[in-house]
């Protein structure tokens, strides 16, 4: 399955978006794949268990549950997440990139794409939607935490 949608994070014309900078929300996104319990609704403990020059490896535990994945930076642009699938975990990639469309725009594209069927064997996407749905709420919960951060002064 692959989902794919942007969320606003400034536009010029709507002046009641507090404003980011390109810096705050690198920051933020940054901030989410170290610290994800600020994050992730569920997720009891992560670690760090090897760092790269643009990626770390991490263990997400939710319950018990243990999640690998690698999430890989290409720096003030993109962070992707990549984790391999288990018992516990379909598996994919999400994928969030800064976008800057024109002056004082910003925009932050998520991308899934996950081994999970859009459909299931009778033709049936709604699980898929319940899914696309769930993945939707997360990443505006993302933007808002990130927001708050700012606020308080933690990105900068």
């Amino acid at each position: 399955m692959r989902f794919e949608h942007l969320v606003e994070i400034n536009d010029p014309q709507n002046i009641q978006l507090d404003t980011l900078t390109p810096e705050q929300l690198w920051q933020g996104l940054v901030l989410r794949s170290a610290e994800p319990e600020l994050f992730v609704i569920g997720l009891d403990r992560a670690e760090i268990v090897e760092r790269g020059d643009d990626w770390v490896e991490r263990k997400l535990h939710f319950g018990k549950a243990t999640i690998r994945d690698r999430v890989v930076f290409e720096p003030r642009r993109v962070v992707r997440y990549e984790t391999a699938p288990t018992d516990e975990h379909a598996g994919g990639t999400l994928t969030m990139a800064i976008e800057t469309p024109g002056p004082g725009a910003l925009l932050l594209r998520f991308v899934y794409e996950t081994t999970m069927p859009a459909v299931d064997d009778s033709g049936d996407d709604r699980f898929a939607e319940i899914v696309k749905s769930a993945y939707h709420e997360a990443d505006l919960d993302t933007v808002r935490k990130i927001r708050e951060l700012a606020a308080l002064g933690r990105l900068g």
